[in-house]
């Protein structure tokens, strides 16, 4: 099976993948951060006939609900939309794309309903519901739930990454694939 982790500069899931011996590579504007197979620039440059699983995350600073107090109703969301519409119609059976809480159902009312995933279902002691908008692969199953020892941390340990300062690495980090999230995805979506 042939693998491409689009809009993906941590290269946590294309990693994930090579790890169980699949063909993998990762593509994103910037180059890949663990030195792995990448194209970097424009996913829409690659022909995708050439790949069995498409896996996107779309950048989600104009489409996230986050973003509702500075992007509504802007030219930058619908822009995003767009861009979101265009990767869902990328020409493959098996297509995963990622994005948190937002409104991409909003504006594409024809995109299934999405598949809500949280970090602890994968083992990490943290929060940070993520939408999954799967064509030809099944939903993730969770693989080590740690619900209930994570409730025990502090709200903003939990939420670690929604009480992040800002700065420079900021969207990187907070984009960043959980490594439980990602090793999921290739032990259940590189068989499927």
């Amino acid at each position: 099976m042939k693998v491409l982790v689009a809009c993906e500069e941590s290269q946590e899931v294309t990693a994930a993948f090579i790890a169980l011996g699949y063909d993998a590579m990762s593509c994103d504007l910037l180059p890949g951060a663990k030195g792995l197979p990448h194209y970097q620039g424009d996913m829409f440059d690659l022909d995708f006939s050439q790949f069995d699983l498409v896996i996107a995350h779309p950048p989600c600073t104009w489409i996230a609900n986050s973003g509702n107090k500075h992007y509504a109703g802007t030219q930058k969301r619908q822009e995003a939309a767009d861009f979101i519409w265009r990767v869902w119609n990328i020409p493959v059976k098996k297509l995963g794309l990622e994005n948190p809480i937002g409104q991409i159902n909003t504006y594409l009312p024809d995109m299934p309903k999405p598949q809500y995933i949280q970090p602890y279902q994968f083992g990490h002691m943290e929060q940070k519901a993520t939408g999954l908008w799967l064509r030809g692969l099944p939903e993730l199953k969770p693989t080590n739930n740690v619900y209930d020892e994570m409730m025990k941390l502090p709200k903003k340990e939990r939420e670690r990454i929604h009480y992040m300062t800002p700065g420079p690495d900021r969207q990187k980090m907070r984009s960043r694939t959980y490594l439980g999230i990602a090793q999921a995805m290739a032990e259940q979506w590189g068989g499927a």
